[in-house]
């Protein structure tokens, strides 16, 4: 008998962990409202609440628009910094993108793996790794532009584009 706790590990009967939940489940698929409760109370105005349901939608669209690309997002803007800086250091990378060393060289190596990307000793700085997009690296990104632009037009749908910047604005406060 497989038991799933509130961290959404999965035991079998003697104890053992069996299967990790994917940290974004709870986010892919939400749970249905509870019956006849559209009213949520004071949470209705806790600004964090909304942009972790807004955050939620995006990722929900993303997800679904990406299913053949076989892409998260963080590797996608890897792929696509790559492209418009060739030669970018890891290092330069991580930090335009905010990630810390140990995930940005687990990206890489997994878009290296599928030879979407290849590391080469820097001209600039013979201890830095400098990173080129591959041709298949250069074909996927094509295609993750595609679906960016069909989940960006889903996303912006919503709004004028004054309110788009507007929005942009307001959200670059939180996370600059």
């Amino acid at each position: 008998m497989l038991l799933t706790n509130r961290q959404g590990a999965t035991k079998g009967a003697d104890g053992d962990v069996a299967l990790i939940k994917d940290k974004f489940a709870d986010v892919v698929t939400p749970p249905p409202p509870p019956d006849g409760e559209a009213d949520i109370g004071a949470i209705k105005d806790i600004l964090g609440f909304h942009i972790r349901l807004a955050h939620g939608a995006c990722l929900r669209h993303f997800t679904e628009t990406f299913t053949d690309l076989d892409l998260t997002q963080k590797q996608v803007s890897v792929l696509w910094l790559v492209d418009d800086h060739p030669g970018i250091a890891q290092t330069d990378l991580a930090q335009r993108l905010r990630m810390d060393r140990a995930t940005t060289m687990a990206i890489i190596n997994r878009l290296q793996a599928k030879h979407f990307l290849r590391r080469d000793r820097s001209d600039k700085d013979g201890r830095k790794q400098a990173l080129f997009l591959e041709e298949p690296g250069k074909a996927m990104l094509a295609r993750a532009k595609t679906a960016i632009g069909e989940h960006e037009a889903w996303v912006k749908s919503r709004f004028s584009d004054k309110e788009v910047r507007q929005l942009i604005d307001l959200l670059s406060r939180i996370h600059e």
